[in-house]
């Protein structure tokens, strides 16, 4: 459960108060009228009917400048509120974090500043050590800290909202965070061209049907987390489809001169890229993430269609890469 808090105008209170008992929700309570004539109104929803309410709101509350909608989290509520047949009925293809919620959470991971390019600085040098030593727990640990995930799941629910904005910030920082990390990586490489027979290394040049089933669901399954809030699924998630470790191995075999070993790197690579994007994208739509207005919806179908048949031409792609290059190893 949330509250949603109100913040407008007291003309408005009487709107609000029935858009709260229109949608079921299962307490409100207004506050005063300050000096400025706003009152504040006070919401408790369910995750079911938190996301109507919210868009009836901005609805109303568009064109009123005063206006503030804030969603505050809920410990506990005294008495319990049971649920009933129709709310687990809704509850099964509906995601627990309204749309805003959502956004604010994924579009920070989008940002491309000092601090994010620290971040893969940091974790491409640990993943360096991890590799190099072929010690398997510092190297999980460098995927724990998973600087990619989060660029490429917003480049998802971007492209499920239709904001090219967050799509293209997205972008943006991931291309920026991977050439970083890759050059790092291939002068890395070029520093220790003969380190390059540790297994933890050479796990990550081998790609097969079996990654892409792997990436498909790891990236359903950080959708998934995000949407219904189980915030601890993802560090399995990031265990599970790093993309930092492939981007470093990718560096380094480039960088001592093992072409074959790069391309397989980075075949892997591009396989939990594609398969994240696409399985969130899925996800997302399965989950009902759309824009609040008819036009907006419009447009996000359109960019969302694109986009997924893109990443799925892509997919079919690389898998026929990865088919033609396992026969040419065999024969």
């Amino acid at each position: 459960m949330k509250i949603i808090e109100v913040i407008a105008d007291h003309g408005h209170l009487d709107t609000i108060m029935g858009i709260a008992d229109q949608h079921h929700a299962i307490d409100v309570w207004p506050g005063s009228v300050a000096e400025d004539n706003r009152c504040a109104v006070r919401i408790l929803v369910t995750p079911e009917s938190r996301q109507v309410i919210l868009d009836a709101l901005q609805s109303v509350l568009s064109t009123s400048e005063t206006a503030r909608i804030i969603v505050l989290p809920v410990e506990a509520s005294l008495p319990r509120v049971e649920d009933n047949e129709v709310e687990k009925e809704s509850r099964k293809h509906k995601a627990a974090l309204s749309r805003e919620e959502l956004y604010n959470d994924v579009s920070k991971s989008a940002r491309l500043d000092g601090r994010f390019l620290l971040l893969v600085f940091l974790s491409t040098i640990v993943v360096a050590v991890g590799l190099l030593e072929n010690n398997v727990a510092v190297v999980i640990g460098a995927m724990v800290i998973a600087p990619f995930l989060g660029p490429n799941i917003a480049l998802a629910l971007g492209s499920a909202l239709g904001d090219n904005a967050l799509v293209w910030q997205s972008l943006k920082t991931n291309l920026s965070g991977m050439a970083f990390a890759l050059v790092l990586s291939i002068s890395l490489g070029a520093l220790w061209p003969y380190a390059v027979d540790s297994q933890e290394l050479l796990a990550r040049t081998h790609v097969g049907l079996d990654s892409i089933a792997l990436a498909l669901a790891s990236g359903a399954a950080a959708v998934l987390s995000l949407t219904t809030g189980l915030a601890s699924v993802l560090v399995g998630v990031m265990v599970a489809v790093a993309l930092l470790p492939p981007t470093a191995t990718l560096g380094f075999m480039l960088g001592s001169g093992q072409q074959e070993l790069a391309l397989g790197a980075g075949l892997l690579l591009a396989v939990n890229i594609v398969c994240v994007n696409l399985a969130a994208k899925l996800g997302f739509l399965f989950m009902g993430i759309k824009p609040r207005t008819w036009l907006d919806q419009q447009r996000a179908r359109q960019s969302m269609v694109t986009y997924i048949a893109i990443w799925l031409i892509l997919l079919i792609t690389l898998t026929v890469l990865i088919y033609l290059r396992t026969q040419f190893s065999q024969a």
